[in-house]
């Protein structure tokens, strides 16, 4: 980590994801013992937060940047398994080690709290406790819906898909047009979506030729029909 500060330079009162993060399970006056044991971490883009099979020692919330988590494969290909935003929780496992691995995509600032020590905290507030359980539940459900996309979906039905969960996370709504600005590769969506690069491009251009988004560059794309691309991504 490139890094690291006191906590105070990300004073939990005046975070900019408290509300929707793991914080908001938590009042003033339990903020402040909260803020105790959390570590500021800044990191450039690149670079790596864990490994994948490394002990899991720490826990992180993203406060700013965009995230990457992936699987290393047999055959030395990655497989992404997701994406992290602000707000976001990062390093929960079961095993006693990380069951991926997590980069930065862009430059991005975190919380760290040490596992043993907000896991003793979560003992003492029984709703950061309840937190962490829907977390690992919310997790879960992503994987599974991950597999759906991965396994059952076509190609086309996978880049709808892939397009509309990134705008439920960081689109802004226009004059009914949204706009997603990717911090991330088509390489990376291509690695997420189980598909190659080639085959993203062309299902991009299908889409374009549609009349359902548009992409003014490789790293922004405007969804002009929603409802449109919802259709096509298989879903009910």
């Amino acid at each position: 980590m490139t890094k690291t500060a006191a906590s105070r330079d990300f004073p939990c009162e005046a975070c900019s994801v408290r509300g929707c993060s793991i914080c908001a399970a938590l009042n003033d006056n339990d903020l402040r013992r909260f803020n105790d044991i959390a570590t500021a971490v800044a990191l450039a883009a690149g670079q790596t937060v864990f490994h994948e099979g490394e002990n899991d020692t720490y826990l992180f919330n993203v406060v700013d940047g965009t995230i990457r988590l992936s699987k290393a494969l047999p055959d030395g290909r990655r497989q992404v398994t997701g994406f992290l935003f602000p707000g976001d929780f990062l390093g929960l496992s079961a095993g006693g080690s990380y069951a991926y691995s997590a980069e930065t995509i862009t430059q991005a600032s975190f919380c760290r709290f040490e596992r043993r020590k907000l896991m003793d905290m979560a003992t003492l507030f029984p709703k950061l406790e309840q937190k962490l359980l829907s977390l690992a539940f919310d997790e879960l459900a992503q994987a599974q819906e991950h597999l759906v996309v991965l396994g059952q979906k076509s190609a086309t039905e996978k880049v709808a898909t892939v397009l509309l969960r990134l705008s439920d996370r960081i689109g802004a709504l226009n004059d009914g047009i949204l706009t997603v600005d990717l911090p991330m590769t088509r390489e990376d969506i291509a690695d997420y979506a189980g598909l190659t690069l080639e085959t993203v491009s062309r299902q991009m251009s299908r889409l374009r030729k549609l009349g359902l988004i548009a992409d003014p560059t490789k790293r922004q794309v405007q969804i002009i029909d929603p409802p449109a691309l919802r259709d096509l991504t298989g879903d009910l």
